[in-house]
């Protein structure tokens, strides 16, 4: 028997606290490090100038000098998985695959392909838990039914993480089990069919004063109050368990906000059905208007109110929007404009520097009222009394929409009273059916 594995890298891009990497080094004398450019991922990227594509090639140069300075390599393909499987396979006779875990459904129909596999090839396929403190089949009912409410998920999350505390995994000393190889280079954009962009990405520094303060900061977009840290963890270039371990030491605040994204994680998983449709179907039966113009306008920051317009132009400049302007900018459209929500969703998805499915879904939803846990369909946020009160100084607004105050800056696109008296309307009539 072959006494070498493979650890796959996915959203899991680091070498340190690592769980899966962590128990196949473990476990086996050597271990060859892979990553897979999926082509059926990149093809479906319509913009070109990506920076996720990026940052996701910067960072696994780093991990391959890494692996260099210990007499490896990272061995990096670029094809559908399985058919990548077995040209691995074909040339290095491995007896078995490591990776962690990933609860979207189109990878869980991956994962299932290639563990069938490389079960046809006498393989076996280790599946870890890495990105979540807890997977979404650990945190249940009583009854073994998945949470829909927030707050008893956490209560029950906070339980079970009093029990079974996650400590970080060191993989210092086991360095000498990956495979000596000759270095082996990482594909530029240029091959994968991308162009370089420039982007300026966010640090994995965290300053610990940011997190101390966040409860009193996280909903002034002028302030740099949050961690700015969603696209490490959308990569896995942090691990979980530390940041966790830092929430606990220093915000109660913050830690909420990590339970929130494995809320979101947990209610894809089990109601998939959220990727196509609004967790409460009644809700699907919404008269949208979704006027096309209106849109256009909503995606340019030109919709006439300046908390909208700011994040929208903070969006679409940076691949970045505070928290606070992401919920002001779902409502606006999807109630003030009367635009479906999937529609947001989806130019987030292709903007957001740290877009992850679960999370940009869960909080679409959430703003429009549609979802397990939201905001009720009534209440609607008015985008001049969140300035008001989040943005008293215009800070942010001048920031991002130099003509404000100006004859150059457009009108509001609707009246705030029409357009709230007009989606209440909308939604009581889809609820009544």
């Amino acid at each position: 028997m072959s006494n070498f594995a493979f650890f796959w890298f996915r959203r899991d891009l680091r070498l340190h606290d690592n769980a899966g990497l962590y128990f196949a080094l473990n476990t086996f004398k050597q271990i060859i490090p892979v990553f897979i450019f999926d082509t059926h991922i990149l093809n479906s990227l319509a913009n070109k100038q990506d920076p996720r594509v990026e940052f996701i090639c910067a960072r696994l140069r780093e991990m391959n000098e890494q692996l260099k300075a210990a007499g490896s390599s990272l061995f990096v393909y670029t094809g559908s998985p399985v058919e990548v499987w077995k040209k691995i396979l074909a040339e290095y006779p491995g007896c078995a695959v490591y990776a962690n875990e990933d609860y979207e459904p189109d990878t869980l129909k991956r994962d299932r392909q290639v563990a069938k596999f490389l079960s046809s090839r006498g393989v076996a396929s280790f599946f870890l838990r890495d990105q979540v403190i807890f997977a979404p089949q650990d945190i249940l009912k009583d009854d073994k039914t998945p949470y829909t409410v927030f707050t008893a998920y956490k209560r029950k999350w906070l339980q079970k993480f009093n029990l079974d505390r996650c400590e970080p995994l060191p993989i210092d000393d086991l360095f000498a089990k990956f495979y000596r190889c000759r270095p082996r280079p990482v594909p530029d954009l240029t091959s994968l069919g991308f162009i370089k962009t420039g982007y300026q990405f966010p640090t994995t520094k965290i300053d610990p004063k940011v997190i101390i303060n966040y409860h009193k900061t996280r909903d002034y977009p002028a302030q740099p109050g949050t961690s700015r840290l969603g696209m490490h963890l959308r990569f896995g270039t942090v691990s979980v368990r530390e940041l966790v371990q830092l929430a606990l030491d220093l915000n109660d605040t913050w830690l909420n906000e990590l339970i929130w994204r494995e809320f979101f994680m947990m209610i894809l998983y089990h109601f998939p059905h959220v990727v196509h449709h609004s967790f409460r179907p009644v809700y699907d039966g919404i008269a949208w208007r979704n006027d096309e113009k209106d849109f256009t306008r909503w995606c340019d920051g030109l919709t006439g109110y300046p908390m909208v317009d700011a994040g929208m132009r903070e969006l679409n400049a940076t691949g970045f929007m505070h928290n606070r302007a992401r919920m002001i900018t779902a409502s606006f459209l999807s109630k003030h404009l009367l635009i479906d929500w999937r529609m947001g969703e989806r130019y987030f998805a292709a903007k957001l520097l740290d877009y992850e499915l679960a999370a940009n879904n869960g909080n679409w939803q959430w703003a429009a009222g549609t979802g397990c846990d939201a905001v009720p369909y009534f209440r609607i946020f008015n985008p001049a009394l969140q300035q008001k009160r989040f943005d008293p100084d215009f800070a942010y607004i001048k920031k991002w929409l130099p003509e404000f105050g100006s004859k150059d800056y457009p009108q509001p696109i609707i009246d705030h009273n029409l357009a709230r008296a007009r989606a209440i309307a909308v939604y009581k009539q889809a609820l009544q059916k």
